[in-house]
């Protein structure tokens, strides 16, 4: 198993009814990503899509993914395009379950969000997850 030292939240920056098959679509024909963005990714009615093992790495922070599972909520941009929690309460409640069950995994990880790592320039996940989730 790899070395995990940060569980990191994520937002599509798409509209919260996106299809996922549309997010992998992008990820390979317009990135040319061979891995997803994330380990796991959450529906707006709650469902979780687990779309890479965890022994895996995935796409989510430059640099960083080796030490990383990325999670991510479809969502987080208003009908404009700019940066917006838009989760539903379904999603903050399987976001909340996957971070424990992944804090179980490996207690000594850090919670945070994309935003908060070195020289991101994104508002992802358009929430605070440092604070947010700082009591797991």
């Amino acid at each position: 198993m790899r070395n995990i030292n940060f569980l990191v939240v994520h937002c599509t920056a798409t509209q919260p009814n996106t299809k996922i098959s549309s997010i992998q679509n992008y990820w390979k024909n317009e990135l040319k990503w061979k891995s997803p963005g994330y380990h796991y990714i959450i529906e707006a009615n709650g469902n979780i899509i687990n779309l890479l093992p965890i022994e895996q790495i995935s796409n989510g922070v430059g640099g960083w993914n080796s030490q990383i599972i990325n999670i991510s909520y479809v969502g987080g941009v208003d009908f404009k395009g700019n940066p917006k929690d838009t989760r539903t309460e379904a999603q903050k409640q399987s976001l909340l379950v996957l971070l424990k069950e992944m804090k179980k995994k490996f207690p000594t990880a850090k919670i945070q969000g994309h935003r908060d790592f070195p020289k991101v320039n994104k508002a992802c996940p358009s929430f605070d997850a440092k604070t947010e989730y700082s009591k797991i």
